[in-house]
């Protein structure tokens, strides 16, 4: 079962940083003054350091910003080792306001740390308000950074347990990544009175549609070159439209059924327009792909 507090997201980039001796002052006892600072003592032949790592990482990622994390070879920093007692690897210090203030010694269940580093983020920053999470989190959906989009979520979701919109924003993320199972199953398991939010209920048609596009993503190469063979079968072309968008090729599946209205406009009762309204509502108002097509389309219909 997804919860809603555990969906995580694979992304590059993120608050993290590789610290020496010489920059421990700065990246580190300075910093954690701003927000606060995960220090990671590792070495490069420790097998847990190697598990640990990449899970902080991640969670660090997804909290858009709040929390930074500090990576400390102790082979090649031997001397600030020795001034924090580190005695075996891997080591975890939480710095703030210029101190150390918690940490661990060996490796610990992602559970547990991401109860940490969640808990940290929500008080960083003196503790933001729900609509600067959420405009934080929209922000980031909108340049498809789904990792922070998905902390910042998260981050509302501790304030508020059963904020629709952060709920449906989880959602929206997992549909950006082509995760559909786990948003299926994460749709599946909440309660009845998210699941028949109007915020939910609109995600929710959009999973349903990605999930349709996605078992005719499988059939795309067949359906180009019927294109190709018989270009003026607007099924075809239809059909392609959404084997594009269930392969991840939204800005073809776009132009595809742009240029089905620019051939035959009031094909099928209108079926074109009325698939591309309904990829612009899966992809989101602020994605650009989706105002360059409505400028478009906006063109086509009233010229």
């Amino acid at each position: 079962m997804v919860s809603l507090q555990e969906t995580t997201v694979h992304s590059g980039g993120g608050a993290s940083v590789d610290v020496s001796t010489d920059s421990f002052m700065s990246e580190v006892v300075e910093a954690s003054r701003q927000q606060p600072v995960i220090v990671d003592f590792w070495a490069p032949w420790c097998g847990p350091c190697k598990q640990l790592m990449p899970i902080l990482e991640k969670l660090v990622n997804e909290t858009a910003g709040k929390v930074k994390l500090a990576k400390v070879n102790i082979d090649e920093n031997q001397a600030i080792a020795a001034q924090l007692r580190v005695q075996s690897v891997p080591t975890v210090y939480v710095f703030q306001d210029g101190q150390p203030v918690d940490g661990f010694v060996g490796a610990k269940p992602e559970s547990e740390l991401r109860d940490m580093v969640q808990q940290l983020a929500a008080h960083a920053g003196g503790g933001e308000s729900v609509d600067s999470y959420l405009e934080q989190a929209e922000a980031a959906f909108a340049e498809k950074d789904y990792g922070a989009a998905i902390g910042a979520f998260q981050a509302v979701l501790h304030l508020e347990e059963n904020n629709e919109k952060a709920v449906a924003g989880l959602l929206r993320c997992l549909i950006g990544l082509n995760d559909l199972e786990n948003a299926k199953e994460m749709l599946d398991n909440l309660p009845d009175t998210l699941a028949s939010s109007d915020a939910v209920q609109d995600v929710a048609k959009r999973l349903e549609f990605a999930l349709k596009a996605s078992e005719q993503a499988g059939e795309l190469s067949v359906l180009q070159q019927a294109v190709v063979s018989d270009p003026e079968n607007m099924q075809k072309r239809y059909d392609l439209a959404i084997a594009q968008f269930g392969s991840g090729a939204s800005e073809d599946a776009i132009s595809t059924l742009l240029e089905m209205i620019r051939k035959n406009r009031g094909w099928n009762d209108d079926a074109a327009r009325l698939q591309l309204l309904e990829i612009f509502a899966a992809l989101g108002a602020t994605a650009p792909e989706v105002k360059e097509g409505r400028k478009q389309l906006s063109s086509l219909l009233f010229s």
